[in-house]
């Protein structure tokens, strides 16, 4: 059983946040849940790492990769 953790000042005033602005986030940020195999995923995290690339910066240079891959959108 998970046990929460003890309130502090620090952790009700993020709660607080959270909760004020829960719709606030959502309306502005989506995420991917998605799953890969585990090797490949620890491959990624090193080269990343390695690299100083953040994972948002590798999803905003695939998705450039892929438009130029498959040409111009169609509107």
């Amino acid at each position: 059983m998970v046990t929460k953790k003890p309130d502090t000042p620090k952790r009700l005033a993020q709660r607080r946040y959270e909760e004020k602005h829960k719709e606030e986030r959502q309306a502005k940020n989506k995420v991917f849940e998605t799953s890969i195999d585990r090797q490949l995923y620890e491959e990624i995290t090193v080269f990343l790492k390695k690299n100083s690339i953040t994972k948002v910066e590798l999803i905003y240079a695939g998705y450039q990769a892929l438009q130029k891959q498959y040409g111009p959108k169609i509107e």
